[in-house]
């Protein structure tokens, strides 16, 4: 975060809300310092510009050390979100909303005229789980297996890429950045990793600015060790003959 172009951005009459994914973001796995927060929230308070802020990966770090919300230092003007789905299971697309009571109430308003409430259904199972099972132990689980899939991935990288790669090295979350070198394009190098039967999110998308061309997303929450090892491996052959023929 810039906090510079943050605090100019911020004085322009128009600006009304922040949007910010502070923890092991999506794509890039990085995460704000607790100064940079500090900065973030002070620069809001002095503009009385709203913060959104999106957490739903808090749960998952298994390195550092845990960072307080951005909208604990200033909880007039932020609303706080996480979801269900990151640490109970995938396929309950169940958010959460924290927010001072009148910001709330326009929020239910809001809601109740867009779809009138979440999944009742799915709203009841999580209820379930979480009374009958232990969730912090779940998530301890989540974690270990987390941080042996990340450890196993840059693990490939360090020994498989071409040192001209650069990678981002999260602390939690899901993901990992790839920087491959300026003239590679990386949708490119997806149709000649999908050759060798291995995908991946291309870069580009993630820019609002038409850059990040030689950019792509890793995820390393979804597959065991053994299979990233190979994945990498396959990867790193397409990167190679990328790099001989550009």
């Amino acid at each position: 975060m810039d906090t510079a172009v943050l605090a100019h951005h911020a004085a322009h009459p128009l600006s009304k809300l922040f949007y910010a994914l502070p923890n092991f973001q999506n794509p890039s796995g990085i995460t704000y310092s607790l100064a940079t927060r500090q900065a973030v929230s002070q620069i809001l308070a002095d503009n009385q510009t709203f913060l959104i802020e999106d957490d739903p990966y808090r749960e998952l770090r298994f390195l550092g050390d845990d960072l307080p919300p951005i909208a604990s230092f200033n909880r007039e003007r932020a609303f706080l979100l996480g979801s269900f789905s990151k640490i109970v299971a995938p396929g309950f697309r169940m958010g959460w909303i924290c927010a001072p009571a009148p910001l709330m109430d326009k929020l239910v308003t809001a809601k109740q005229g867009t779809d009138l409430h979440s999944n009742y259904v799915s709203q009841l199972i999580i209820h379930r789980y979480l009374q009958d099972n232990d969730l912090d132990g779940h998530i301890a689980t989540i974690r270990a297996a987390y941080k042996q899939q990340r450890e196993t991935m840059i693990g490939m990288i360090e020994e498989c890429f071409p040192p001209e790669v650069a990678y981002t090295l999260p602390e939690g979350g899901m993901f990992l950045w790839i920087s491959l070198p300026p003239q590679l394009s990386a949708m490119a190098l997806f149709e000649v990793a999908a050759k060798e039967n291995v995908v991946f999110v291309p870069g580009a998308p993630f820019h609002v600015d038409g850059t990040g061309q030689n950019t792509m997303r890793l995820s390393f929450s979804n597959t065991a060790p053994e299979q990233i090892e190979v994945g990498m491996a396959r990867l790193a052959t397409a990167i190679k003959q990328m790099m001989v023929t550009r």
